[in-house]
Order: C-alpha cells, then sequence, then structure tokens
C-alpha cells in the first residue's frame, strides 16, 4: 500500500496592522503595603523545633563540625528562628 502524504493546513498569518490597532496593555503588579512592624508567623512546636536543628546543622558545618560547640551552634539557631518568626522575649510561637 502506497503512503499517502498530506500538508498541514497552513497557518494564518497574524496582521501587522492589527497589532498596531491594539492598545498596549501593562500589567498592573500590586503595590505590597510597607508596615514597619513585623509580623509574627505562627507555626507548630515540632516545625520550630526542626527549622532549629537544621540551622544548628548548618552553624556546625560552616565551623568544620569541630566537637565541643554544639549547644552555642543550638542556641545561636534558636535566636534567629525566633527572630524569623518574629518571636520576642523568649516568647514561642504558638
Amino acid at each position: 500500500m502506497a503512503n499517502r502524504r498530506t500538508d498541514p493546513a497552513p497557518v494564518p498569518k497574524a496582521e501587522p496592522a492589527a497589532a498596531a490597532k491594539a492598545p498596549a496593555r501593562r500589567a498592573r503588579r500590586a503595590k505590597p503595603k510597607s508596615n514597619s512592624a513585623a509580623t509574627a508567623v505562627s507555626v507548630s512546636e515540632d516545625v520550630r523545633r526542626a527549622m532549629i536543628a537544621e540551622a544548628a546543622y548548618f552553624h556546625a558545618q560552616r565551623r568544620g563540625f569541630a566537637p565541643g560547640d554544639e549547644v552555642q551552634d543550638w542556641l545561636k539557631a534558636e535566636a534567629e528562628i525566633d527572630a524569623l518568626l518574629g518571636a520576642e522575649h523568649g516568647e514561642r510561637p504558638q
């Protein structure tokens, strides 16, 4: 049986005049409202603890995993995560 080859349907070309007639539209972006006070983020205690553990790991990694400073890594990570979450004066997010 012989194969029949058919050409695909021609694609209509856009008219340049139509593009010139259409008004240019610009996407509008919503401007974020500036707020001088930081907003506290609420996470569970398990998520908070996991975030602290990960940050402490990265602190230990930066110092070459040398033994003896694990507690300092944890305390520094805890302070960073609490600041990130918006906790103040030792209060933990609920």
